[in-house]
């Protein structure tokens, strides 16, 4: 039986395992060597070469998950992010971006492009016409983040296909929300796809990483950046990673179940204007998301009421946690305009729709009647104005 016929758990659970020969153990052995033999040896092995045994093992686990012929581990999403699209970038090259992006690669961008001399452009929407009329001769990568953060704007990733291949372009994804549990960007056509590692793939708050999937000739030109940016990952950091994939299907199946319940019980409450989650009908983007999503995913944003203080309402909570990153088991929220999208500016986020009051939620593994009471709570505390800090 080969991995292309084998489900999706079963790839997370042995695909890229390493074989302990010695004591015959369950799981894949620790190399935590940084220094590997260098005469009559097939590879010669280097941590910054992302080719030691652990590193080199996941790399194959997480190309089956998406259908790619080749994956990289790196030490951040950042570190993967940054490497791959540079790499095929030089100075005089274009690059048009979606607008809703991440904050950390939109700082990337508007920090740092214009001192290698590269070009850039940010759409004002999400349809193949805001794309396509900001392709210029010297564009060479289209780069598109679906589900979006923290608004969960869905782009169509059929159009962005059709639409790099018009122009010769690379198109590349940032698929960290939609994991690959939700979401095959390849299977569309996407040539780059991109993950914070740290979030859905590790899912335990514990973890620190960034991985690319993509061809192995596109890989081969990435690599060559890698190496020299030197944003590999620590191989015991990488044997936590292979860890935690191992249960990403079963966990993320129940964060779309608790997600969707979430989103159905706040849409409405009578204390919450607005929720942001492309499992429900209401979504603008909701028969995009349905046509190429496999599941809604764990994350959302939602907007109190005017008059609720959005800062206060978390400070109340008791279950769900205060906290700056996402995908954990453990349910959270973060304001987006103190943490992910701080750097923008207020204007900025003004422009995106970020309002200070948006609230985005990441939704965890426990009894959504659980955290359907701890947010009741968490309302009446803050309307009633005695607020005590947990």
């Amino acid at each position: 039986m080969n991995k292309e016929n084998q489900g999706l758990n079963t790839i997370c659970t042995h695909v890229g395992e390493l074989e302990d020969k010695q004591f015959r153990g369950a799981i894949s052995p620790l190399y935590m060597g940084s220094s590997y033999a260098f005469q009559d040896v097939d590879v010669k092995r280097y941590p910054r070469y992302f080719n030691t045994p652990n590193q080199e093992a996941l790399s194959k686990k997480i190309a089956a998950l998406e259908n790619t012929e080749s994956a990289m581990i790196f030490g951040s999403g950042m570190a993967a992010i940054s490497t791959a699209v540079l790499a095929f970038l030089r100075a005089g090259d274009h690059i048009v971006l979606q607008g809703d992006i991440y904050g950390g690669t939109y700082n990337l961008i508007v920090e740092q492009f214009n001192k290698f001399g590269i070009e850039y452009s940010f759409t004002g929407g999400l349809s193949e016409t805001d794309f396509e009329t900001l392709i210029k001769s010297n564009t060479k990568v289209i780069y598109v983040e679906t589900p979006s953060n923290p608004l969960l704007k869905i782009t169509d990733l059929r159009m962005v296909s059709r639409l790099a291949k018009k122009h010769g372009l690379v198109s590349m994804i940032d698929n960290t929300f939609a994991s690959p549990v939700n979401q095959l960007p390849a299977k569309f056509g996407i040539d780059v796809i991109i993950h914070s590692a740290t979030k859905y793939m590790g899912g335990h708050s514990d973890i620190c990483a960034g991985a690319v999937a993509c061809s192995s000739e596109h890989m081969e030109r990435i690599f060559h950046l890698a190496k020299n940016l030197g944003g590999s990952l620590s191989d015991y950091t990488v044997w936590l990673l292979e860890r935690s994939i191992k249960t990403m299907g079963v966990r993320v199946k129940a964060q779309n179940d608790n997600a969707q319940k979430m989103a159905e019980y706040l849409y409405v409450h009578k204390d919450i204007n607005a929720v942001y989650y492309p499992g429900l009908p209401s979504h603008p983007d909701h028969e995009i998301a349905k046509s190429q999503m496999k599941g809604f995913g764990g994350m959302m944003s939602f907007e109190l009421n005017a008059g609720l203080d959005a800062e206060l309402f978390q400070k109340s909570l008791r279950l769900i946690k205060a906290s700056m990153s996402l995908a954990g088991v453990e349910s959270t929220v973060l304001s987006p305009a103190q943490t992910s999208h701080a750097l923008l500016g207020a204007e900025e986020r003004k422009n995106r729709g970020i309002s200070d009051g948006l609230i985005r939620f990441s939704v965890g593994i426990e009894e959504p009647e659980d955290l359907i009471y701890d947010i009741e709570q968490a309302l009446m505390t803050v309307k009633s104005g005695h607020v005590t800090v947990h």
